[in-house]
């Protein structure tokens, strides 16, 4: 205790990463920092100013990038790293995890999610309201795994792809970085590059 946290991002992502980290109780108060300049107060929580003058309180203050766009996420915390800020885990207490596994510095797991174990997470993810993912998945950087998304297992999802709500793939799939796959579509083949897949099953566009 003794630490604030700022989210960097004061959107609706970024009001639901405030959610889950007031309930886990580890910061005697939490922050927001955002470009717009009409902000001063969000879901009951202060907006301190800008993303560049959130870097003020890096020696007092954990940090979580809370937006919604993988590329934009991964250039503000390497910002941050950069300046040696600490990067906090963000893991809503109604998540289960399993045992074995791995989550990167600034992920952020949302209420229901189920990450089964012997599972690796990279740094920067948004692990969405009640996904499910399942057994030795890899999970690259900056991925965005939406609402209601299930993984089976041995599943590997590249650096910065999109995981759209609803989504489902089946077991022993390799999905490749930069991907976006469309709500709702079913992923029953590896897709080996980048792109948009949409469908039942998938196709590309």
């Amino acid at each position: 205790m003794g630490k604030s946290l700022i989210i960097i991002g004061a959107g609706g992502h970024g009001r639901v990463t405030a959610d889950a980290a007031v309930q886990m109780g580890l910061w005697d108060r939490v922050f927001f920092a955002d470009d717009r300049p009409d902000l001063s107060n969000t879901a009951g929580h202060e907006v301190i100013g800008t993303v560049e003058q959130a870097f003020a309180y890096i020696d007092r203050s954990d940090y979580i990038v809370a937006v919604g766009s993988g590329r934009i996420r991964r250039n503000i915390q390497v910002s941050l790293e950069s300046r040696g800020a600490g990067l906090a885990t963000i893991i809503h207490p109604s998540a289960i995890i399993g045992s074995e596994v791995l989550l990167g510095r600034g992920t952020v797991v949302m209420a229901g999610a189920v990450i089964q174990c012997s599972t690796a997470i990279g740094k920067g993810c948004i692990i969405n309201t009640r996904a499910a993912i399942d057994h030795d998945n890899t999970i690259g950087d900056y991925v965005h795994i939406s609402p209601g998304v299930c993984l089976a297992g041995n599943v590997s999802v590249g650096d910065h792809t999109w995981m759209g709500i609803g989504s489902a793939v089946i077991h022993n799939i390799t999905i490749a970085a930069n991907c976006m796959v469309g709500a709702g579509s079913a992923v029953i083949r590896d897709l080996t590059e980048a792109g948009t897949y949409v469908g039942v099953p998938v196709r590309r566009l």
